[in-house]
């Protein structure tokens, strides 16, 4: 059975991730800021130890990071880092998740916010895109996180010359943060088999995301994309990105995420793989079991059919 992946938060259960805004924190002094960016780090750092916990109790094997688990971290004005006395402490209790994780067999990784774009072609939002990597990848080395997942972005000049300024952008990475980056398929600029040549290029895996091939299609098929994919990943464990539309595929706009997966969404070419997928549900905790739940009552995983929703990109 696949690995199912959770996505950056809880909607009932008590395991919550605090946030806090630039506006209020540039409203106390900077003792108070100190502490209390101290006291968000600690909690959101304790959650991460609950959320690795609960879904390993659940047999859930993967959890993704929220990118603004150390609030304000990267603001120009208020930021800090893990040097300062903000983040006192902080870091024994990141290394207890990743002790936490790997006992327990939970995968990490993250997901970075739109801004992020490394192929911009307006040099302030590339280095705000490298500060936030950056950031995350000193926090995935903490952690444990094997990756850090970004879009190719936006095609201002075109595909080609887009593609070229994200390289660019890689390139000024550091070491560290560009041995976690992998790139993902978007369901309106970028197909598989734009970003495949990319990710042989600068040697990046691809995590496949099957919403968004749907969406933007190409000319490959779900069982082609899924195993050119994996491909990139060498000798890891693959990992996928699975959502229903909320609309369905032929009431509107398919791109926003349902509550729940619709099971005919999930490809039938990837029960039995080794394969870690992030399921993004609106419904959170309550979708990943409840498909958890559908893939264990299965007898045995189905094999390949020459139909087309088998073949994925319409499913009815």
């Amino acid at each position: 059975m696949v690995r199912l992946g959770l996505c950056c938060s809880f909607l009932e259960e008590p395991i919550k991730f605090r946030t806090t805004t630039a506006r209020y924190s540039a409203t106390l002094s900077d003792r108070d800021r100190t502490r209390f960016y101290n006291e968000l780090a600690h909690h959101n750092a304790r959650s991460l130890l609950d959320a690795i916990t609960w879904c390993s109790e659940h047999g859930i094997g993967a959890f993704r990071i929220n990118s603004g688990v150390l609030p304000m971290f990267t603001h120009p004005e208020v930021g800090w880092s893990l040097a300062s006395e903000a983040a006192e402490g902080v870091a024994d209790v990141l290394r207890a998740a990743n002790v936490k994780r790997r006992d327990l067999d939970v995968r990490l990784s993250f997901h970075p916010d739109q801004f992020v774009v490394l192929g911009s072609a307006k040099s302030s939002v590339v280095a705000a895109s490298i500060a936030e990597l950056e950031y995350m990848a000193q926090v995935a080395s903490l952690v444990g996180a094997e990756q850090m997942t970004v879009h190719g972005g936006g095609a201002q000049g075109g595909k080609a010359d887009s593609l070229e300024r994200f390289a660019a952008g890689v390139a000024q990475l550091s070491p560290l943060a560009r041995s976690l980056l992998v790139l993902e398929n978007d369901d309106r600029v970028y197909t598989v088999e734009d970003l495949l040549p990319v990710c042989e290029k600068l040697g990046l895996p691809l995590v496949y995301d099957v919403h968004h091939h749907r969406c933007n299609p190409d000319r490959l098929g779900v069982e082609q994309a899924t195993e050119l994919a994996a491909a990139t990943w060498g000798d890891r464990e693959p990992w996928a990105h699975l959502s229903s539309p909320a609309v369905g595929w032929r009431a509107g706009d398919p791109r926003p995420h349902a509550d729940f997966i619709a099971t005919r969404d999930v490809p039938p070419y990837w029960l039995g793989r080794a394969l870690t997928v992030d399921v993004e549900a609106k419904a959170k905790e309550h979708a990943v079991l409840r498909l958890r739940g559908w893939l264990a009552a299965r007898d045995k995983p189905a094999v390949r059919a020459g139909t087309r929703a088998a073949r994925g990109l319409q499913p009815r």
